[in-house]
């Protein structure tokens, strides 16, 4: 049997049974329906390569239909036939994304050359899509920035989660990197060849939530001028992320709970069900078991979300990932506005470190840019960073007096030295692999060994 599946949409009854035939000769998989509606309704079940499509269907033509089609399967090829063909039609045709166009009635030779070009171009097209998620898979991890402990704990098991199929509630405060974690899931899971689709529960208006997330029928509503997918329906075979589930109310939580139970949604004034596949992922930063408690969230959809549940630390707890995050948009914003910054200083940097953050992430790189657009020279300093955010300032803790800082820091420097010596000796002096184990660069270790008089 020859590779490739091939959708028939055609109403002749005579017609179809030529293509059919003509298929099945061939020793192609296909499968033959009389109209656009239901070949969306198969679509939904299964997948296709290459779709044979009549132009004059009844209720909505060949265009429209593919159109549609296309949504959930954009690698999927077509081609059209008419009895009534015209050259702007064709244009219009090739213009949409049709391979090719032809009028009846049908030369079968040509037609089996150019299904065989269109299962190709599939083919092709399929393994281009991989070669790029093998891309997005590595970025989609190493957007996840940070040596710390406790950003390795997350990336740990975003990795463990990521290949099942189990949904995830993902908690951190504003700015953290919630959709990051989400997208990581997404493109290190089977489904990243499906759609990633995202909705922010708190941006869209209460009146207008069920029709965003399971569509609506041409003429439900006024406004209603044509149907229309919902997010549930767009993330068919992919990921749906809820980001800040904790703001839906009460009466739509009934709703979404009553689709991931049954696999299945309605349009708003729909009366057929629609079967989903998707992988639920929600970002909150809420307190959601007090949110249960205070009877603002359904119990039953909080146990459905919180299968496995990955708790992003704020970035006022983990300081020491400061420096990877405000040079990796050093490097960004430099390339975007076509600067030359060098570095944050020292002092700049140690400004930083000493924040906290209450915006995380988000506000971190928000100073970056910042200061990246109105330096004066290659370097950031402590002054263009205060002049340029003000509240840096106001955050530097106080320091204490010359004899406690000076306690502190023998006791700090004591430490170190004790740490860094007990790590060279485990790894037998091989210097890569002991910065590698204390998390910090060659160069660091060097300079640090040789300031304790640890030289070998």
């Amino acid at each position: 049997m020859n590779s490739g599946r091939i959708l028939i949409i055609e109403d002749d009854e005579g017609m179809r049974f030529f293509l059919t035939e003509t298929l099945a000769k061939e020793g192609y998989d296909h499968r033959p329906v009389a109209s656009g509606e239901e070949a969306l309704k198969l679509a939904r079940k299964e997948k296709f390569d290459v779709v044979i499509i009549d132009y004059n269907l009844p209720k909505m033509n060949g265009l429209e239909t593919f159109r549609r089609l296309r949504e959930g399967n954009p690698n999927m090829e077509a081609i059209m036939i008419t009895a009534f063909g015209s050259r702007d039609l064709a244009i219009t045709a090739m213009n949409e994304g049709i391979l090719d166009f032809f009028n009846k009635p049908l030369d079968v030779a040509e037609i089996r050359v150019v299904i065989h070009r269109a299962l190709e171009r599939c083919q092709l097209k399929t393994e281009i899509q991989s070669l790029r998620h093998q891309l997005d898979e590595t970025q989609g991890m190493e957007r996840i920035l940070g040596g710390s402990r406790a950003v390795q704990n997350v990336v740990e098991r975003v990795r463990k989660v990521a290949q099942s199929n189990v949904a995830v509630l993902i908690l951190g405060e504003s700015g953290t990197g919630k959709e990051l974690v989400a997208q990581a899931l997404h493109y290190t899971s089977p489904r990243w060849r499906g759609p990633f689709v995202k909705v922010n529960c708190a941006a869209v208006p209460q009146e207008l939530l069920e029709a965003e997330f399971f569509g609506y029928e041409k003429g439900a509503f006024t406004g209603a001028v044509k149907t229309r997918r919902g997010k549930f329906e767009q993330a068919h075979g992919g990921t749906l992320f809820l980001d800040e589930i904790g703001d839906m109310p009460l009466t739509t939580q009934m709703k979404i709970l009553r689709a991931i139970q049954e696999n299945e949604i309605e349009h708003v004034g729909g009366e057929d069900p629609i079967k989903i596949d998707i992988r639920l992922l929600a970002a909150t930063n809420k307190d959601l078991e007090k949110a249960v408690a205070e009877g603002t969230f359904r119990e039953d959809l909080f146990y459905r979300l919180n299968v496995v549940c990955i708790p992003i630390p704020p970035l006022r707890e983990r300081p020491e990932d400061i420096p990877i995050l405000a040079n990796h948009f050093l490097r960004l914003y430099n390339e975007k506005f076509k600067k030359g910054i060098e570095s944050v200083s020292p002092e700049g940097m140690e400004l930083l470190q000493s924040y906290s953050w209450p915006g995380n992430i988000r506000e971190l790189e928000n100073v970056i840019q910042r200061g990246i657009v109105l330096a004066y020279n290659d370097v950031v300093g402590k002054k263009e960073l205060i002049d340029v955010y003000p509240p840096l300032a106001d955050n530097v803790p106080e320091t204490a007096g010359p004899k406690l800082q000076d306690q502190v820091d023998a006791v700090a420097s004591l430490t170190e030295k004790r740490l860094i010596l007990e790590a060279l000796k485990e790894e037998n002096w091989k210097r890569q692999e002991t910065a590698d184990r204390l998390g910090i660069s060659r160069k660091s270790l060097h300079n640090k060994m040789k300031k304790y008089g640890l030289e070998r």
